[in-house]
């Protein structure tokens, strides 16, 4: 059958055939878009699921239960003698006996034991720190609010019902909370030592500080390295660079570089930065060199094609008006390109912040308790604290690796903020 010539067609059978092409080719636009939108939606679910999970988990972490003690600052109980240093006292003991006093009741020593174990490690460290605040208590007796043990904190925001056990508080330690609570003795705080705090043993001592300050530092290393060597290579590459076989390998081992897993950076820190230079292992200079290595070559990339989609009119007016090559490099072509480099750094600023392999191996994984002052301190970051509060047994790190996660996108959302505020104002000018 020879197919048939539309000209030769009755108007109407051409009209009802272009219109049923027509029809099926915005059948297969709806479909399609329809296909795009679902998976949008389905992305943005996601999402918010995600972060629903995260933050239903990290709110307990950010309230915290006390428990009032009436401690006794005898004389005695210290074993103070004129012209002792308060700090040199023995406020464990003094601790003990004023706990011991509100429950006069407990007699054997494993309950005594199991009693003290409602209170925190740092208890003795709080009565001795208020006393110093005070010398005039000494002799006296004073209520002072210290921290409930993880396992309490735990069980008084989990159970409804007091005196119910649960995860590893038994009948018996039940009854003394409730008692604590009916006397008015336990107070839920808003936990603001999580921010003002660093890492801990004891999951209701440890906070984010000290991670949080290893992060910017590193940061800032990162970013003061990174942008303008970035910068600098894509603008000789693209600008100043003669196209011959050696540029061309330049740019294909940039590319490969971006592929290459971050251990292996870390790799390349441990054996050139530290053992090679001797530079100090954990510190945040080192750290920020390693991510420098990372994130330079999506800078590069980022770089070279925002410089590459300037128009050519653009410089050849410039070079028109006797500017010369640097000149319009620098006055017309990279401020006009900044805006999509602005784009590459963030895209690479965000990916350093997240990785936790790399600086693994330099030994950012250390136990750090004090916060980091300057670039060579010893520190941990934001993603190496989570992975190490998501590793831990205890059950009241796991609102805290939440809560963490929770501190880290804020960071990464201020970071980005700001650079988008500054890539608008480079677009606007």
């Amino acid at each position: 059958m020879t197919k048939q010539d539309p000209q030769t067609m009755p108007r109407s059978a051409v009209t009802e055939k272009i219109e049923l092409g027509l029809a099926k080719r915005h059948r297969r636009e709806n479909i399609f878009r329809a296909f795009g939108l679902t998976a949008v939606i389905f992305g943005f679910i996601l999402v918010f699921f995600l972060l629903f999970d995260i933050t239903s988990k990290a709110l307990p972490a950010f309230h915290q239960h006390w428990v009032k003690v009436d401690v006794n600052y005898s004389e005695k109980s210290l074993r103070y003698a004129a012209g002792d240093n308060l700090a040199d006292l023995s406020y464990r003991n003094t601790l003990r006996k004023s706990i011991y006093e509100t429950f006069p009741e407990v007699k054997a020593r494993r309950d005594k034991r199991q009693l003290n174990g409602l209170f925190s490690s740092n208890a003795e460290f709080a009565i001795k720190e208020h006393l110093i605040a005070n010398p005039d208590h000494l002799g006296t007796t004073q209520p002072v609010w210290v921290r409930v043990d993880d396992d309490v904190d735990v069980y008084l925001k989990e159970v409804e019902k007091l005196g119910e056990p649960l995860v590893r508080i038994d009948q018996k330690e039940a009854q003394w909370i409730k008692t604590l609570v009916d006397n008015g003795a336990i107070e839920k705080r808003f936990n603001i030592e999580f921010f003002t705090s660093s890492d801990s043993r004891e999951p209701e001592l440890a906070g984010v500080r000290g991670a949080l300050t290893g992060t910017f530092l590193t940061m800032i290393v990162t970013l003061v390295l990174s942008f303008p060597l970035g910068v600098a290579a894509a603008v000789y590459l693209e600008e100043f660079a003669p196209k011959n076989r050696w540029t061309d390998m330049i740019e294909v081992n940039i590319n490969n570089l971006a592929a290459v897993p971050s251990i292996i950076f870390g790799l390349l820190g441990l054996a050139v930065i530290i053992n090679l230079f001797g530079m100090p292992r954990s510190a945040p200079l080192v750290g920020g060199i390693v991510l420098t290595l990372m994130t330079l070559p999506t800078i590069i990339i980022a770089s070279r094609a925002s410089i590459k989609a300037v128009p050519p009119s653009i410089r050849e007016a410039a070079m028109g008006l006797g500017a010369s090559r640097v000149q319009t490099t620098f006055s017309h072509v990279l401020p006009m390109a900044m805006p999509g480099i602005l784009t590459g750094t963030i895209i690479g600023m965000a990916q350093a912040l997240g990785e936790t392999a790399p600086l693994l191996m330099i030994g950012m994984v250390a136990f750090i308790v004090d916060v980091p002052s300057s670039f060579t301190d010893a520190s941990t970051v934001m993603p190496v604290q989570i992975f190490l509060w998501a590793d831990s047994p205890e059950r009241g790190f796991l609102a805290k690796t939440s809560a963490a996660i929770l501190v880290l996108l804020g960071f990464l959302f201020l970071m980005n903020a700001s650079a988008a505020y500054l890539r608008r104002r480079f677009e606007s000018k």
